[in-house]
């Protein structure tokens, strides 16, 4: 697992400062908060799912 971890470490700070204009770095933004927004929205998801049929 902690070999997969570093595999995906990414140096947004890095990027940033390389980034051809400022529409890339909004890019960057989105794309590094993406993955976490989905995993929130599905983790809520099956928790209504898995309360709503407990009711």
């Amino acid at each position: 697992m902690k070999f997969l971890a570093l595999i995906q470490e990414i140096d947004i700070k890095e990027k940033i400062d390389k980034a051809p204009d400022a529409a890339y770095g909004i890019g960057i933004f989105i794309g590094s908060m993406l993955p976490f927004v989905v995993l929130v929205a599905l983790a809520y998801f099956i928790y209504r799912y898995n309360k709503n049929k407990k009711e």
